[in-house]
């Protein structure tokens, strides 16, 4: 018999989402309410569980039990605590995060901006609730310990498997409200793709694993500077920006079209917001590429330009990495 105390841990979060989600009907995928199935309850179900992390103890935690919509930076700081406590341990092999769809991109940027990921950090989700009759949770669990477990995936950071694909924390964006494989790492492609139990890495450079901020740092509790994100559009105006300053907002990203452009109404009330003390980031709403700043001597008459740019992260994602400046956290040595 093992003991299983001399066993490596494989410590597993539950957060909420669809994949813990249920519905009334089985073969209703869309008519279900998020986060109503532990994470205990969740793994119970999956078939084949025990076999596929033979040699390994699961460890079950339910950090939280929310639909994802509804994340929140209390949520954050709690998680990014204990995985970095579980991290720590010489025990542990790795950390699991069971996570909605909506926001699980963010969650992962964050994690992967504060957190030092010498071991794997996965975080895994689903379309369909937990109730379905196609649910797609069990095979996502299944390949989220697969990388776990693989030994190329140490020093790689915070990672999201879902559909058979490991994505890039820095890269991943869902792309489709419905479908099973609704994630993408843009142009860059994901990092591998889990077939049968065993991770097929691609072969491109990992992402540097280096966290910008000490995990350590992040408050415990209290309130996170104010960011919203403002989009450029047809007859944009500069009204939801006023009315954000006026309210105290502490900073703002911008979606803007195209190479992050800005209409001239819009880019003049964030040129005062900055004025007053906001800082704002220049992202693009188009789903691939990145804003291209100009040379810095090019003359150039679009004020838009004078906006600094987000370096590549998406909108909802810069929005983090401005939260996180703003705090003041001292940066990762």
């Amino acid at each position: 018999m093992v003991d299983s105390n001399s066993l490596q841990k494989i410590v597993v979060f539950g957060t909420g989402g669809t994949i813990a989600g249920q519905s009334a009907l089985r073969n209703d995928n869309i008519g279900y309410v998020a986060a109503q199935v532990s994470i205990q309850t969740l793994s119970g179900d999956i078939a084949g569980l025990a076999a596929h992390v033979l040699g390994y103890e699961l460890v079950f935690e339910q950090v939280a039990q929310v639909d994802s919509k509804d994340m929140n930076e209390a949520v954050w700081c709690d998680l990014a605590h204990r995985t970095a406590h579980a991290l720590a341990r010489p025990d542990v092999q790795g950390v699991v995060i069971t996570h909605g769809t909506d926001t699980i991109e963010e969650t992962a940027y964050f994690l992967h901006s504060v957190i030092s990921a010498t071991k794997p950090v996965v975080l895994t989700c689903a379309m369909r609730p937990a109730t379905s009759l196609n649910s797609d949770g069990p095979q996502n669990m299944l390949d989220a310990l697969s990388v776990v477990m693989d030994p190329q995936a140490n020093g790689v950071g915070a990672v999201v498997v879902c559909a058979g694909a490991v994505h890039a924390a820095a890269l991943v964006q869902k792309i489709h409200p419905y479908r099973v494989d609704a994630f993408s790492s843009g142009e860059a492609g994901p990092l591998g793709w889990v077939e049968e139990g065993r991770v097929r890495w691609s072969g491109l450079s990992m992402p540097s694993a280096r966290p910008l901020w000490d995990v350590s740092a992040l408050p415990i509790s209290g309130v996170w500077p104010q960011v919203e994100i403002v989009m450029n559009h047809a007859g944009a105006t500069g009204a939801v920006v006023q009315a954000l300053v006026q309210a105290g907002v502490q900073g703002l990203v911008t979606a803007g079209t195209g190479n992050g452009t800005l209409s001239q109404p819009l880019t003049d009330a964030l040129l005062q917001a900055m004025v007053h003390g906001v800082q704002v980031l220049r992202s693009t709403r188009c789903p691939l590429g990145q804003v291209v700043a100009a040379p810095q001597m090019a003359p150039d008459s679009s004020h838009d330009k004078t906006i600094p740019v987000a370096q590549g992260l998406s909108p909802v994602k810069a929005r983090v990495a401005l939260q996180l400046s703003l705090m003041g956290l001292p940066p990762q040595v």
